[in-house]
């Protein structure tokens, strides 16, 4: 059972959140957006995202099997391209930010492949995500039975 609807009891932070959500819909790569999504979700251990965010993927296209490989991404390089590859990689890091941050050779192998601009737009879609997660999370909100 939910413990808070958020978006209720605090409808501008909800607001807020929704305009990042907006803002890099509008400025990443869809696919590479999603399995972003799902890779932090999964390390989060956000059902609800997890759910919603592989059906997302499914419905826009996306192969069912890099979805079920995509918890173990790094032991099926051949199933994603050098960008999502090194997206994956910073959703990894900036998702479990340790005590030294992001190591340099995630940041340069992302550099090597993305603008800065892109790379400013995964991060901020990296984030957002994990604000969801952490929304969701704590409110124990599950995802539908019924579709």
């Amino acid at each position: 059972m939910s413990r808070i609807n958020v978006a209720a009891v605090a409808p501008e932070a909800y607001a807020a959140v929704r305009g990042l959500e907006t803002y890099i819909r509008g400025n990443l790569d869809h696919t590479v957006l999603e399995l972003v999504k799902v890779r932090a979700s999964m390390l989060n251990g956000c059902a609800f995202c997890v759910d919603m965010h592989t059906r997302a993927a499914l419905a826009n296209g996306e192969d069912d099997r890099r979805l079920f490989v995509l918890s173990a991404w790094r032991e099926a390089p051949s199933f994603f391209d050098e960008r999502e590859r090194t997206a994956l990689a910073l959703t990894d890091a900036v998702t479990r930010l340790g005590e030294h941050g992001v190591p340099d050779e995630v940041w340069d192998a992302g550099a090597k492949v993305w603008s800065e601009r892109e790379l400013a737009d995964l991060v901020i879609a990296i984030a957002t995500i994990n604000v969801w997660n952490r929304i969701v999370i704590s409110s124990r909100t599950e995802p539908p039975r019924e579709v």
